[in-house]
């Protein structure tokens, strides 16, 4: 029985990280937004989770019925985030490409989206709890 660990959790859980990682590159940006040179860096998830449910690839994975036992197909069906670096395009006259505006743009951005996670993995917990204990 998988009470936690299905693929809605799973890609809760790889947006949780995807949204961890990026406010720590928004960060990142935002502390070096005065360094000559700096190339902002962007974290990609979304769009690489919603590539691949769109393709509805069928993966077929092994059932693991012991944790000892060796893992057949792939581990996990959530994309890994994928963080690249703009070294195409320049703000500044220090070759710096971090607009100040955008990275708090995105930086609430991903404040509401990390909210919107935890509200839904924690109704999800509130329904299996609800299931668990019997009550309606």
């Amino acid at each position: 029985m998988q009470l936690l660990n299905g693929v809605g959790f799973d890609r809760l859980e790889g947006a949780l990280k995807a949204a961890n990682t990026r406010q720590s590159v928004i960060a990142n940006n935002i502390a070096n937004v005065d360094t000559p040179y700096y190339k902002k860096s962007e974290v990609s998830f979304e769009s690489l989770l919603q590539s691949q449910v769109n393709e509805g690839r069928i993966v077929l994975r092994g059932r693991q019925t012991d944790p000892k036992h060796m893992a057949i197909g792939p581990a996990n069906n959530v994309p890994d985030t994928l963080i690249t670096t703009d070294q195409s395009t320049s703000m500044n006259n220090n070759m710096n490409n971090v607009d100040i505006d955008s990275e708090m743009s995105s930086l609430a951005e991903n404040q509401l989206r990390y909210n919107a996670y935890i509200e839904q993995l924690n109704s999800r917990i509130r329904m299996m709890r609800t299931a668990v204990e019997g009550r309606a």
